[in-house]
Formats: structure tokens, sequence, C-alpha cells
């Protein structure tokens, strides 16, 4: 169903997983259009015959939805992809809460803002320039700590609360765009963990083989969204394609 995409729109496109991500998409489909959007540049990927778009915006801050409604409107059709990458874990002063006590009202907000409103104003962006009849895959980046239904050690306040906000999301959305289109998939993926900036603080507590390049969980996640189907559709993968519990 969706295994075959002529377009593709890659958020967050300046990350190193999604960087890869793109990088795995052109090389299965070299002749792709790919449509990136970040707060920075994003060079060219090598190997890509096909046309390439970029927008420059900040997702987080609402006045992007209608910036990239317009940067859409030059497309006589929405992505068959969409694959959100936007997500934060730590920045230079704050890191994930051990505890209560350490739990700051800004950084909390601040998580919300890049975790889920991120994903949240792209989809309203794109709510509009929807078709019915045309199949359309969405993917959020989540993260299995964000599973409430798997929380067993606790602690991560800010990155577990605003990580099931946007699996809560990515739930909403699936049943109403299923709704209104004949067939449509949204779905949160969790990549495992990726040696890439958001990761490298915690790779020292990592078990031996349990970082992986980004390469390899791009590849992964590419593998799973070749698979998937509208019957799959409101449900959070593992990277190997399993389901986790919301």
């Amino acid at each position: 169903m969706f295994d075959q995409p002529r377009m593709v729109l890659l958020a967050g496109a300046s990350g190193g997983l999604a960087r890869a991500i793109g990088a795995e998409i052109v090389r299965r489909y070299p002749d792709i259009t790919l449509v990136t959007l970040s707060r920075g540049t994003v060079d060219r990927v090598p190997g890509h015959a096909g046309e390439r778009r970029h927008l420059t915006v900040s997702l987080a801050d609402e006045h992007s939805i209608r910036a990239v409604e317009t940067f859409l409107s030059e497309f006589s059709s929405p992505p068959d992809w969409v694959i959100n990458c936007c997500g934060l874990l730590h920045d230079e002063f704050h890191g994930p809460e051990k505890s209560l006590a350490q739990c700051e009202d800004d950084w909390l907000i601040q998580s919300m803002r890049i975790n889920l409103l991120t994903h949240m104003h792209l989809a309203q962006a794109l709510d509009r320039k929807l078709q019915r009849k045309q199949p359309l895959l969405w993917v959020s980046l989540s993260a299995k700590v964000g599973s409430i239904g798997d929380n067993e050690l606790g602690g991560w306040y800010s990155y577990r609360i605003s990580k099931a906000s946007l699996n809560m999301l990515v739930k909403n959305l699936s049943i109403e765009w299923g709704r209104r289109l004949e067939n449509s998939c949204v779905v949160a993926i969790h990549p495992g963990t990726t040696d890439t900036a958001l990761s490298k603080p915690f790779q020292g507590n990592l078990a031996p083989g349990k970082l992986y390049s980004p390469a390899l969980s791009a590849g992964r996640i590419v593998d799973v969204l070749q698979q998937l189907a509208p019957a799959d559709s409101g449900n959070l993968f593992f990277w190997d394609g399993s389901r986790l519990p919301w």
C-alpha cells in the first residue's frame, strides 16, 4: 500500500537520524521528490536524481503552520510519506530529570514545544492539503520511554510526558484522518538508541550492542514503513516492526 512513495516530506531534517533516513529513502527511491523542513539548511543527498525542495522553518512556532501551508501549496498533491523527526531530550543546561524535585516548568514546556507541538503544527499545516483518495503514511519518531504501559523505571519526567503526549496526538490523528481518507496510516515509531547528539550523554550506560548507527536505524525504520498498511494505523512500533504498548 505505502511501499512506492512518489513524494516524501521529512521534518526535522537536519538531525543525525533524519539525515540518515533521507539518505536511505534516496538509496531505495533515487527519483523520489524529497521535501525537507528544518530550522537550518539541509544538504542534498548524494545520488538523489529527483526533485528537491527545502523550507527553513521552526515547527515549534505556531506561525509555521501558515508558512508550511503556503510552501505545500506549490505542489499539486500532498506527500505520500510524512516523517517527522523533531525531538528534544537535553540541551546545554538541562537533562532528563531523575526525580520530581528536579522538574522545572520552563524545561517541561520546552520539551512539549519540541516533542509535541512540532508534530501538531505540521499536521495542522498538512490537514487542509489532504486528498481523500490519495494514500497517506504519517510517521512520528517517538520513544519507548513515552509508553505509559512500558514504564517500569520512572524518572525522565519531561521527556516521558512530552513523548506520551505525542503518542496521544498520533492516536487522535489516526482516528480523524482514518475517517476522512480512504487509505491512511498514522503511526509512531521508536528507533532504538542511535548514535546521534540526542543520545550522546547517555551512551556510556548502554549494554554492548544496544547503540545503533544512524544508517542502521534508518534502514530498520524504512523497512517498517514499507510494510505498513491502513490496518496498522494508530499504533506505536518498535524498530523491528513489533508493537509497543501506548
